[in-house]
């Protein structure tokens, strides 16, 4: 094998890290079956089995093993390399994937998003809306945005935007027929909504006024993973919800929805962009971390 076997050992590397032909394959934008194939010439070249593989699993052997070993800080250098060139370019290229919770794609990227794609359109964006909590290096994600409280260790962080606060809202109709809750103690005689992690734990509504700080474990007649959902439920009258101010903003100012407890919902870091510590950033990742931290439009 030579230089001309960089593409395959490249390959390589990421099936290991990732132990997976399908997303491998949906990254580097081939099948798992040609993936599967270029592995199998590559080991025959070699003369050794790189990689166990079944249905099921995928895994190095020991020489696949010492070979990552060796590969790693070399193919680092050859992306750090070919970072350099690429910052020549007059305007930036390639892909950007991004893993992104539900509510940021909505409320950090959309509003942002299409202006971007207008001002750099050699730059492919990929946005993955999961509320999982996600490994990017092992999904293939070139950064994550998350809230402060949830990013990963060992990770650089960019803050993006303001300070963001909850919001206890419901309907007029609501408000009128049930009254309107005064304290956290209060919410116990309410429909209140709730919202499920994918870890499948009930997020408790999270209420702070000065040295008085609760978790409250609300009940009610709707469970979503959706803070879409629990927003179009309270707007028909059937409860409340509990979701960042930004969701609402437009139901509050028209006043389908009335906001309270608004002292016990202090403001706290908003959303950030992270990536690996050990990754150099890409001129399309720069170039999307500057674009979303300019000022916003008409602010």
């Amino acid at each position: 094998m030579d230089r001309r076997s960089i593409p395959d050992l490249a390959a390589f590397a990421l099936l290991a890290e990732l132990r997976s032909f399908r997303r491998a394959g949906e990254i580097m934008g081939v099948s798992a079956s040609a993936l599967s194939h270029r592995l199998r010439r590559m080991e025959t070249a070699l003369g050794v089995r790189l990689l166990n593989r079944s249905t099921r699993s995928v895994a190095p052997t020991e020489a696949g093993e010492r070979l990552l070993a060796r590969l790693g800080p070399a193919l680092a250098d050859i992306e750090a390399g070919l970072m350099e060139v690429a910052a020549f370019r007059e305007r930036p290229a390639g892909r950007l994937r991004l893993s992104v919770p539900r509510s940021a794609a909505r409320l950090a990227i959309a509003p942002r998003l299409g202006g971007f794609l207008k001002a750099y359109p050699d730059i492919r964006v990929e946005v993955v809306s999961d509320n999982a909590l996600i490994d990017i290096v092992a999904g293939g994600f070139d950064a994550g945005i998350r809230l402060d409280e949830n990013l990963p260790a060992e990770m650089v962080a960019v803050r993006l935007g303001q300070p963001l606060s909850m919001a206890a809202v419901a309907s007029p109709d609501y408000l009128a027929r049930h009254g309107v809750p005064m304290t956290p103690d209060d919410l116990a005689g309410h429909a209140c909504f709730r919202l499920r992690w994918p870890s499948g734990a009930f997020y408790d509504w999270e209420l702070e006024r000065g040295d008085d700080v609760r978790s409250v474990a609300v009940s009610g007649p709707l469970i979503v993973d959706d803070t879409q959902l629990l927003v179009a439920a309270a707007v028909d009258g059937a409860g409340i919800a509990f979701v960042a101010e930004p969701s609402v903003r437009e139901e509050l100012a028209s006043g389908a929805l009335v906001r309270f407890l608004e002292d016990w919902c202090p403001p706290f870091p908003g959303y950030s962009l992270y990536y690996p510590s050990r990754r150099q950033v890409s001129p399309a990742l720069r170039a999307f971390i500057d674009w979303m931290r300019r000022p916003a439009e008409g602010s």
